[in-house]
């Protein structure tokens, strides 16, 4: 060492345990010749470096900006300290720091030289279905406590063998402290299940499984967050069985291929899409389909893509490989779809997985590896064009998350500052729940639908696992105003249990506060553009089509605009039967009754039987059992019948998407308008072009386009004015149904030619999976306000009225500040 030596402390937080973190820093302190030493801790990672200041001053530099790939350095404090006179840099045992926790790591795909080994015959690791090291495995899925370390891990009940202790203990190796470390000596076991017979033996195992799926059986296996059940993606009998088995008729199944070459094959891959598949997370990725695929047509019916994810464990790779010895059928390309019965929660343990799955799977392909976190696959689109932002926490990658869990999950989004701890429950659907702690808000993985016992069992139990494991008492719980909401009566309860106070949030404000949160523009005026499905309103009516002007302290919002509000007839029967919406909004429109020769000829009456029709235009004459709607999800379905794609539906979105992909088909946009009125987006004109293109024979799929062009043109014209009136520059789009690709893309191109920032979701979902993070983002600004004045506001002070005594709503202000 040249010049006056120092030492000093460094902490660094992020996602730096289990990623190779401390070899990386002690092979970085021996490059220039400084000692000392490093462990984790519930932080992080500490270290303790001697050496020449410019020496120290590079070290410390060099951790943040030449960490590990899968490493996320967030923070890297350094307090001086007395010199010791170090000669060497050692790696130590794990410390607790009481009252600090790490971030957990996320699962990580296969990397290439654990692939390398899995297909070496020279390898002890050859065809070992659990090859892992620091730079891939399970993370999450395996994490009992933190710190991450073996014995907090689902791997504890493995001993390591002698081979794999010295690996694991040797800082030159790549699974130095690798916690997942195993070998087929050591390491977890498969076997196949057939009724009650049991086959053992990896190669037996796997000769069984490829026979099942070339004789066209269904086949459940255990993945790293859950099960999945699989079949020959290009046996058309195949797929139709598990249809009928999973009781799914129309929802599209994942594909799961070897490799890119594969995909390419079945699907058109640009270079964003190809970058998005080969990402260490390995999420789903939505994929145009190509000319003569050879996937059977039942696994995306009605649809012009498919979602496709590459092999991401060794075991999915063994799959896709010949068996030695054996002359069975290697598999191309599998269907691998979540492990479960439509609406119910993954199945994660054996026993479950048998009972639910018993009447589903002819086999089973289990393991001996426990999983402790259920986590489904992530999905995501590739962001083609478009100036999407970028968090300052490191987002803006050129994906738009469809689903967030699996590779994603529970990476935090970073708050605007540090806050007592909240839980955020989020909302029916595609749910997720969020638990801040300090500066973090860590959403959990996608979870479903909180509509059977069993999902909100899971539900319970997964905010159980996360408080504990983050070592929070949340001292606040959020959730959405909707009084029939499952999440939000489970809140009541728990909020009661604990002693704390509940605030509830309205959806479409939880929606731009998400995206405000997840770009770090917190404490900025924008208007928000929240187009979705369902929302419960200020005026109890179900909004979807709102234009919101969000203030800088996050809590207040005006109402600014909306679509012009309709009538749902049957209330839920008519989310389910678009056929019912066409002929309301045919009636709306002033085109015709249901039951009128006006609207006989169109094919959303044709599809409805007379008695229906009938009972529909009594509900629209008497307004009984109709619900007032904003919702431009629900204006999409009505359009989807209306244009003959989609008459009644079996899952969440089936119209609107079908909607979307037959409007990619069309040769041209038909000319449709739709007009503004005062502060509406008024559909009215809409409709009646419309059926007017239809009566002249204009092809359906130019009047789909046409009609998503006409909105989004409407949509930025009214957005133009509001924020123009209000001085706001930044606009978002948030919301379900800006998984609309061509709505999207139009609105954003229009404002952002008009001169506007415009901003999308990178991060989280924009539908309800990311509802949670911002009512957490609102309950942490609350609770710092709370925590301030050492006591609670009132309501009126934190932007939010009493609608009566026990439900609180998002404040429907004018632009000066005062309520109407």
């Amino acid at each position: 060492m040249t010049g006056a030596v120092e030492r000093r402390h460094l902490t660094v937080r992020g996602v730096v345990q289990g990623v190779g973190f401390r070899p990386f820093a002690a092979a970085l302190a021996g490059e220039l010749r400084l000692a000392g030493h490093c462990g984790n801790d519930d932080s992080g990672v500490f270290v303790e470096i001697e050496g020449a200041a410019g020496a120290l001053d590079e070290f410390a530099r060099r951790l943040r900006d030449d960490a590990p790939p899968l490493a996320e350095v967030l923070d890297v404090s350094s307090v001086p300290c007395l010199a010791l006179g170090e000669r060497d840099f050692r790696i130590v045992d794990s410390r607790r720091t009481p009252g600090l926790r790490t971030l957990i790591p996320p699962d990580v795909a296969t990397c290439a030289d654990c692939l390398r080994e899995l297909n070496d015959p020279a390898d002890r690791r050859y065809r070992h279905p659990f090859v892992n090291c620091t730079h891939c495995g399970p993370r999450y899925t395996v994490i009992t406590d933190l710190p991450y370390d073996r014995p907090a891990t689902t791997m504890a009940t493995f001993p390591m063998c002698p081979r794999c202790a010295r690996e694991y203990a040797d800082p030159a190796d790549r699974r130095y402290h690798a916690q997942p470390i195993c070998c087929p000596d050591c390491g977890p076991r498969i076997r196949a299940e057939h009724g009650g017979d049991r086959i053992d033996g990896d190669d037996a195992v796997l000769a069984a499984i490829q026979d099942a799926l070339a004789a066209g059986r269904i086949v459940a296996v255990k993945g790293l967050g859950g099960y999945h059940l699989m079949c020959d993606a290009t046996d058309p009998r195949a797929v139709g069985r598990l249809r009928e088995r999973k009781r799914r008729p129309d929802k599209p199944f994942a594909l799961m291929a070897p490799d890119v070459g594969t995909i390419t094959e079945q699907c058109v891959v640009s270079r964003p899409e190809a970058a998005a598949l080969t990402r260490p997370a390995r999420p789903i990725v939505l994929l145009g389909k190509r000319a003569g695929s050879a996937v059977a047509d039942g696994v995306a019916p009605g649809l012009g893509e498919f979602g496709v994810m590459l092999a991401y464990t060794p075991l999915h790779h063994l799959l896709f490989a010949p068996v030695p010895g054996h002359s069975n059928p290697v598999p191309r390309l599998l269907v691998m779809t979540s492990g479960n019965v439509s609406g119910e929660p993954l199945c994660t343990d054996d026993a479950d997985a048998r009972a639910r799955l018993g009447d589903i799977a002819d086999l089973f392909l289990a393991h001996d590896r426990e999983i402790a976190v259920p986590c489904e696959d992530s999905v995501v689109v590739a962001v083609h064009g478009g100036r999407s932002g970028t968090n300052r926490d490191g987002g803006g990658n050129g994906e738009a998350p469809i689903r967030r869990s699996r590779g994603y999950a529970p990476m935090p989004v970073l708050l605007d500052r540090v806050s007592p701890p909240v839980l955020a429950v989020g909302a029916e659907l595609k749910n997720t729940f969020c638990l801040t702690r300090r500066e973090y808000a860590f959403c959990s993985a996608h979870l479903g639908d909180m509509g059977t016992l069993e999902g909100r069992r899971a539900f319970e139990t997964s905010v159980a696992r996360a408080t504990a494991v983050h070592r929070v008492d949340p001292e606040l719980v959020v959730a959405d105003a909707h009084p029939g909401y499952a999440t939000r009566q489970w809140a009541e309860c728990y909020a009661r249990d604990k002693g704390i106070a509940l605030h509830t949030v309205q959806h479409h404000h939880a929606h731009v506060a998400s995206l405000l949160t997840e770009h770090g523009r917190i404490g900025e005026p924008v208007l928000g553009i929240a187009f979705d499905g369902t929302g419960y309103g200020c005026d109890r009516t179900v909004w979807g089509g709102e234009l919101l002007l969000v203030g800088p302290d996050l809590l207040t919002a005006h109402r600014a605009g909306h679509l012009r509000s309709f009538l749902l007839p049957g209330g839920d029967v008519a989310v389910r039967t678009p056929a019912r919406i066409a002929v309301a909004l045919l009636r709306g429109a002033g085109i015709g009754e249901p039951t009128s020769r006006d609207v006989a000829d169109l094919p959303c009456a044709q599809a409805l039987p007379v008695a229906e029709r009938e009972l529909v235009a009594s509900q629209l004459r008497t307004g009984i059992g109709c619900v007032v709607t904003t919702s431009a999800g629900r204006l999409f379905d009505g359009v989807a019948s209306l244009l003959g794609v989609r008459h009644r539906v079996t899952y969440e979105g089936q119209a609107a998407v079908e909607l979307e992909a037959f409007a990619r088909g069309a040769s041209e946009a038909a000319p449709v308008r739709m007009t503004l009125h005062d502060d509406e987006l008024d559909w009215t004109g809409t409709l009646r072009c419309l059926v007017g293109g239809l009566r002249l024979g204009v092809p359906a799929a130019d009047l789909a386009l046409g009609f998503h062009r006409a909105l989004a043109v409407a949509t930025a014209r009214l957005a133009t004015r509001t924020a123009g009136a209000a001085g706001v520059t930044t606009i978002g789009l948030t919301g379900g149904v800006f998984q609309n690709r061509l709505l999207t893309a139009g609105v954003r191109t229009l404002l952002q030619d008009s001169g506007f920032e415009v901003l999308t979701h990178c991060r989280v979902p924009s539908n309800d999976g990311g509802l949670s993070l911002g009512q957490a983002a609102i309950g942490a600004t609350i609770a710092r306000r709370r925590a301030a004045d050492s006591g609670v506001r009132r309501a009126a002070d934190c932007g939010v009225r009493r609608a009566d005594g026990s439900e609180l709503w998002v404040t429907d202000r004018t632009p000066t500040g005062q309520a109407r």
